[in-house]
């Protein structure tokens, strides 16, 4: 055991229970919930990301969950900055801090620091934009995967602002982002963080994102859309780049018609499950947790590490 503050992390690709087991976690070990997730932290995109609703958080309190406004742009620098004031707040309150999601970058930047980089160089970005705008935004993630293949591989192809950030880094720096990762300082150096990360079989992964596809639906997650869209939220707005609310979106642009959407959203689900778990896998010191059996199984062995460590 140690004297120093603990952070628990339950981490894994989509769809594989997480926010399900962190909730039971924090029942059991008098603990707090802080999300580690790029959209939700957008208030108003709910149905996509998969919001825990109030009645289902079974009292257990959920933070960096919506906390800025759609038309913001929102980092993993500010995210590690303000998810560690909320653990270190947790933590004087007494309480266990869990941190559960799946957004890499957020958990990286949270637990061993982020690579602020080099200032914004407007020309290098404008031509960066020209080429988007000429070539579309499968240029940039060409290019980028010709430069740092790595941030080419956690970085989706359509997210144009991460992709110019990664390339302006690489052409600024001469260095990938990806290397620069190893000189930075965790928020939380204090903290022993004690990580989990879930997997569960392909198969099982493409039989939940069918499910949960099809509730998002059955939620009304076009009309969701639809009322971001009426409300002012811009279709340019970050949150609208990001799984689900991307394929929605063109879907109520004449792209293609529903049952299509779903199906896309399907697939796209599914490649992100195994970006994740690349991802994931390169993070040190996760203990890996085969997740498809009973929840009470991963409860246990999570809850019998936090006691034996």
């Amino acid at each position: 055991m140690t004297d120093r503050p603990r952070l628990l992390a339950i981490v894994g690709p989509t769809a594989s229970g997480k926010s399900a087991l962190g909730i039971a976690l924090a029942r059991r070990l008098d603990g707090e919930v802080v999300a580690c997730d790029s959209t939700a932290v957008y208030r108003g995109f709910d149905i996509g990301t998969d919001k825990v609703p109030l009645a289902a958080q079974e009292g257990v309190p959920h933070h960096m969950v919506d906390v800025v406004d759609p038309h913001e742009d929102y980092s993993a620098a500010r995210y590690a900055r303000d998810a560690a004031a909320v653990v270190r707040d947790i933590t004087a309150r007494g309480k266990l801090p869990i941190v559960v999601g799946g957004t890499g970058l957020y958990y990286r930047a949270l637990t061993r620091g982020f690579f602020p980089g080099p200032g914004r160089d407007e020309g290098l970005r404008t031509r960066l934009e020209r080429v988007a705008d000429r070539r579309g935004v499968d240029r940039l993630h060409a290019m980028l995967r010709r430069v740092d293949p790595a941030s080419a591989e956690r970085i989706q192809q359509r997210d144009r602002k991460r992709l110019i950030r990664a390339l302006e880094v690489y052409y600024l720096t001469g260095r990938p982002l990806t290397e620069h990762f190893s000189d930075t300082i965790s928020p939380l150096p204090e903290y022993e963080v004690i990580g989990f990360a879930l997997q569960i079989p392909a198969e099982d992964t493409a039989a939940r994102v069918a499910t949960r596809v099809d509730a998002q639906f059955r939620q009304g997650i076009l009309d969701e859309v639809r009322g971001l869209l009426a409300a002012g939220v811009p279709p340019t707005a970050h949150p609208f780049t990001g799984l689900v609310y991307r394929q929605v979106l063109e879907c109520l642009g004449g792209e293609r018609d529903e049952a299509a959407t779903r199906e896309l959203i399907v697939r796209e689900n599914r490649r992100y499950a195994r970006r994740q778990l690349i991802w994931f896998r390169k993070e040190p010191n996760l203990r890996w947790i085969q997740a498809a059996g009973p929840p009470r199984l991963a409860e246990d062995e999570v809850v019998a590490t936090m006691r034996t460590t």
